[in-house]
Formats: C-alpha cells, sequence, structure tokens
C-alpha cells in the first residue's frame, strides 16, 4: 500500500485523482493542468510536497561531517540560509540532490527526495562519525510549497509576525503560521518567488485550510513538473542519477573541489580535467511534438542521446525538454530530431532555463523536489 501525507483528506475532498508517486499516494491534480499551472505562473498555487525526505542532524561535528558528504562548500553558509547540493558515490555518480538547512539557531537539517529517503538515510548514518545522529523527521512532520508571484502576500495574511519581505532567496526563519510554529524558507522548484513550509503533521491540515482561504490553489504533481521543466530543474532519476556525475546533468557548479576531501572528490576532479562526455542540453519542439523520457535523440539521422524529461510547456506554446546527448554534438541552435509516437519529430538545442519568473534570484537550481 502506498504512504499517506497528513493531508490526504483534504486532497480526496478537493477531488484530487491520486496516483501512486514513489510510493506515496498523491494528487496528480484536481482540475485542469493548465489551470493549476496558471495559478502558479500568475497568482499563488499551493503543493503538498510531504512525501520528500524531512532529515535533521545532532551531534558534536555536524558541520564537518556534512562538509565531506556533498559536494558543495556548507562553510559559505551562515546561520538562516540554504544551499542546493548533491550526494556522490565514490565514482562520481549522483546518489541525490538535496537542500540543505542551517537554521537560525545553527542547527542543520536537509530534504531528500522521496524516492530517495530510506537510501540516503542509511548512507548518511553510514558515513556519520562518532557524535553524528541522523535523524529521520519525515513520519513527524509535513511539508508545504507555496508557490507563485502573490506567495508572500498570500503567506503574510497567516505570518503576521514574520518579515517575509527580509527573507532572501534561499533564506529559512523560523515563526509562526496560523498560529502554528513553522520553519519557512524562500525556496521551491517552480521558477517563481514562494515559499516552503515545515510543520508539525498534525498541524498541516490548519495551515492547508489556511493558505486556500487567504487566495492559494491547490496543485497537483502534474502542474509541478510543468514547471519545473520549463524552469530547467533538474528531476531525480530522469535527469540525474547514479550513473550520472554532476558535470554531465549540468549541475559542476555546485561541487566545490578547492573546499577539501569529500565523497567523490577524486572521480570528479578527473571528470573536470578530461570533460565530461555527455552533457544535457534543452529542446524547443513543436506544438505537436512532446518529447518522452527515453526517447533517441539524433541530429542528420546519427543517434546522439536520450530524452531525459519532457512536456508540453503552457507558457511556450509547445513541447520542451532536456536530453543527454554526446559532448559537442548538439550546441544551441543545432536541429534534432526526436523519436516519437508514429515518427520522428523536430527540436531545436536552447539554452536552459526555458522560462526565467518570479523567484528572486537568476541562479538556476532544485529547490527540494
Amino acid at each position: 500500500m502506498p504512504e499517506r501525507t497528513p493531508l490526504y483528506e483534504r486532497h480526496r475532498a478537493l477531488g484530487g485523482r491520486m496516483v501512486d508517486f514513489a510510493g506515496w499516494e498523491m494528487p496528480q491534480q484536481y482540475s485542469r493542468v493548465r489551470e493549476e499551472h496558471a495559478a502558479v505562473r500568475q497568482a499563488a498555487g499551493l503543493f503538498d510536497v510531504s512525501h520528500m525526505g524531512r532529515v535533521s542532524f545532532r551531534g558534536d561535528g555536524v558541520a564537518d561531517y556534512l562538509q565531506r558528504l556533498v559536494t558543495n562548500d556548507l562553510a559559505q553558509v551562515e546561520p538562516g540560509h540554504a544551499q542546493y547540493n548533491l550526494i556522490c558515490n565514490e565514482a562520481g555518480g549522483v546518489l541525490d540532490d538535496l537542500v540543505v538547512y542551517r537554521l537560525p539557531d545553527g542547527s542543520w537539517s536537509t530534504v531528500v527526495n522521496a524516492s530517495n529517503r530510506e537510501k540516503d538515510v542509511a548512507w548518511m548514518r553510514d558515513h556519520a562519525g562518532a557524535g553524528v545522529e541522523v535523524l529521520d523527521r519525515s513520519p513527524d512532520t509535513a511539508l508545504l510549497a507555496l508557490q507563485g508571484p502573490r506567495a508572500e502576500s498570500v503567506l503574510a495574511t497567516l505570518a503576521s509576525d514574520l518579515d517575509l519581505a527580509a527573507i532572501p532567496y534561499f533564506g529559512v526563519v523560523q515563526g509562526q503560521v496560523a498560529g502554528r510554529p513553522a520553519t519557512v524558507s524562500r525556496t521551491g522548484y517552480t521558477g517563481e518567488d514562494g515559499f516552503e513550509l515545515y510543520l508539525p503533521a498534525e498541524r498541516a491540515a490548519a495551515v492547508w485550510d489556511g493558505l486556500l482561504a487567504a487566495g492559494a490553489t491547490p496543485a497537483g504533481l502534474a502542474a509541478r513538473d510543468v514547471c519545473r521543466l520549463e524552469a530547467g530543474l533538474r528531476l531525480y532519476g530522469n535527469d540525474m542519477d547514479e550513473q550520472t556525475n554532476p558535470y554531465q546533468a549540468g549541475l559542476g557548479w555546485t561541487v566545490k573541489l578547492n573546499k577539501g576531501d569529500f565523497t567523490g572528490r577524486e572521480a570528479l576532479l578527473e571528470v573536470k580535467e578530461k570533460g565530461p562526455d555527455r552533457v544535457l542540453v534543452g529542446l524547443r519542439c513543436g506544438e505537436r511534438t512532446i518529447p518522452r523520457h527515453g526517447a533517441a535523440v539524433s541530429r542528420d539521422g546519427e543517434p546522439i542521446g536520450v530524452v531525459t524529461s519532457g512536456t508540453h510547456s503552457f507558457f511556450l506554446g509547445g513541447g520542451i525538454g532536456m536530453a543527454s546527448v554526446k559532448a559537442g554534438a548538439a550546441p544551441p541552435g543545432a536541429q534534432l530530431e526526436i523519436e516519437s509516437r508514429g515518427g520522428a519529430g523536430g527540436a531545436e538545442v536552447v539554452k536552459l532555463p526555458f522560462y526565467r519568473g518570479s523567484v528572486k534570484t537568476a541562479v538556476s537550481s532544485r529547490q527540494a523536489g
């Protein structure tokens, strides 16, 4: 049986079309995907992302331990801030992408992908030194994502004690939301401004109801996937996995080789020196062509790669996608052929992201998806 979030009954009451996603019964959509997507792009969409894993750390030496665990440089993260990160294996393959938080009190926590939660927690515990405790907080907490250009004004109606405008991109604060204790970060997975709210599980429904009453629109997995792909954000299991290194996924900027030793550093140093053998590129297709995960990609009849993610973009009015292709084989502007139902469709290679929304920074990164 799939697991259920604390908001399962709310989703059913709203008419959510429930599907099995990473072992969780989650809402694919409530109304039309186009309408939910428009709410995120034009106003405020509300997602239940409580299926994602929430892990905290306790004990002496946590900062040094995490610095050796992830690819980015946590020494740059001050209390009240967060950082996008990767965990790699010794061969440099991506075990997961995650956001690491340094809370205002100096403690550390992270959010990992739902499909990788058990694997990640086991890896973290296996690599924890004496005195470091890895705590899986997922069962007793909930996570909501309020996303869109009106997210701040909607949240303000329930969080009067928080100065939301002062929270920077990837900033994190603690306070009250709808009279309930919450941790609030200015992060998301849509390309829009927004916040993610970390709450005790038993209080999630009251906050969910309050945000909907304040003007947010419930949105499901389908709208979230369209938004993240338009914003050029990677999806673990599609655009990267344990056989993909950060440079192949276009995430080399998260690898700080000069910070000191970390798992996978030697392998990644070699990749950086030689250059990746394949790269991730953006695909812009015609109205009738939608790239599908796993579809073959060719140039002038020669196979060069495979589609990793694809969808119909409501914003752009056509198919978009990302593909892993041979390095140097598909520069921006190149015309490619995409395997599709009933034949092949055309695609142009374009720079990522496809869309820049109201997010407070131009940095393209995956925030907690």
